[in-house]
């Protein structure tokens, strides 16, 4: 799949809305028609090259016709391809890109884990407490123990999905944390309001209590957003 994935990809317009996706929920055509700025019959012929593809999957509900990325593998490609690809440029005369860049860059979801420099950096703190061992971010017996405590349950892997895998981030080009440790964090993060959405989509937003806990978790120091 990974050619012609990459066929599909090399178009901006193509690649835009598979990004768009890459918080795991399923829209409209007209939905990502608007957001890459296309006309409707456009995006509807580049999202049916993309379900046959393999890299979107649709649903019909009524009238509607919903898309979504097929998985996490297809999610893993994007982020890979993205990551050596050239770094996107914000335009400066841009207030609100520049902000919206920003936002992305330090927290945002990556299908179903959590990416961007807090991704990044707590991945690095678990990996220098022996939570992750640091070759493939594999988690160690001790982590199991670790994850299990904090999560109140077993960590499992779901069907093929590995327990844990690096992702690399494309904005801080080094890993965080994937697979089923990397989606239950995110879970839970979300769950305590320690990170909430923002309007951009997949873009996080750190709250204060999300500072303070994971200042004392993590011993991390960020600004509040």
């Amino acid at each position: 799949m990974t050619i012609t994935a990459a066929k599909l990809l090399a178009d901006d317009t193509r690649a835009a809305m598979c990004l768009a996706l890459m918080d795991g929920r399923a829209r409209t055509a007209g939905e990502l028609a608007r957001h890459v700025g296309v006309a409707a019959s456009t995006a509807t012929e580049h999202l049916s090259r993309l379900v046959e593809g393999g890299l979107l999957v649709e649903a019909r509900q009524g009238r509607h016709r919903y898309v979504r990325l097929s998985g996490p593998r297809a999610a893993e490609l994007l982020e890979l391809l993205t990551a050596f690809g050239p770094r996107p440029e914000v335009k400066v005369n841009s207030l609100r890109s520049h902000r919206t860049a920003e936002a992305l860059a330090f927290a945002r979801t990556c299908y179903d884990h959590l990416a961007g420099t807090l991704g990044v950096a707590i991945t690095d703190r678990l990996v220098d407490r022996g939570v992750l061992d640091e070759d493939g971010l594999a988690v160690s017996d001790s982590g199991m123990a670790w994850f299990a405590g904090f999560l109140g349950e077993e960590l499992t892997a779901r069907s093929r999905r590995p327990v844990a895998r690096a992702c690399l981030d494309w904005t801080e080009r080094r890993p965080h944390l994937a697979g089923a440790a990397g989606r239950a964090l995110l879970r839970r993060f979300l769950e305590r309001e320690w990170l909430v959405p923002r309007e951009t989509p997949r873009a996080l937003r750190l709250t204060p209590r999300g500072r303070e806990a994971l200042g004392d978790l993590f011993d991390l120091e960020w600004d509040a957003a």
